[in-house]
């Protein structure tokens, strides 16, 4: 199959990089983040279009392991506007894409007390749907208030040397 074309008749530059399309920033607030996996989604044509409109929603969204298979549910993508009859429903359940040594060792780890899996960031690479899922083990009220005063601190120390360096030059 020949290259996609532009209007001039060059061929089209394949989509690199990453755009990112949703992160789960509560979840870095919720949970201490032990280890991140980067892994592919089984996306409908219709997911892959509103993703890219950049309409997602991972904050609900928690991952598992069945049949020696890693599964997400409850992430939000929202209808595609201009779907049809073949459009996909929002909080469907979506296989993950991973090896399979990978997946052993996730499960492994997953069923230890406390850890679960949580989905961190979903975004395009190189043109395909990726999402960082993460290893986690949630976080106590006090754990969450140390985590509040250690980036206060820094904040605190930060503003305090660069008003020093201003003081100098």
């Amino acid at each position: 199959m020949p290259a996609p074309r532009c209007e001039n008749g060059r061929a089209m530059a394949k989509e690199t990089g990453k755009k990112l399309v949703a992160q789960n920033k509560k979840a870095r607030h919720e949970y201490t983040i032990l280890d991140t996996y980067e892994c592919g989604m089984v996306l409908t044509g219709t997911e892959v279009k509103s993703l890219r409109e950049g309409r997602a929603n991972l904050v609900d969204g928690y991952a598992y392991i069945q049949g020696g298979e890693a599964w997400i549910d409850n992430v939000f993508i929202p209808e595609y506007a201009q779907g049809t009859w073949t459009n996909h429903s929002a909080r469907r359940k979506r296989k993950l894409l991973l090896h399979k040594m990978e997946i052993r060792k996730i499960e492994s780890k997953a069923k230890e007390t406390g850890h679960t899996l949580v989905p961190l960031s979903l975004y395009f690479k190189d043109g395909r749907a990726k999402l960082e899922l993460a290893l986690a083990v949630g976080k106590k009220l006090y754990d969450k208030r140390q985590t509040l005063r250690e980036r206060q601190d820094r904040l605190e120390s930060a503003r305090a040397v660069a008003a020093a360096r201003r003081r100098q030059g």
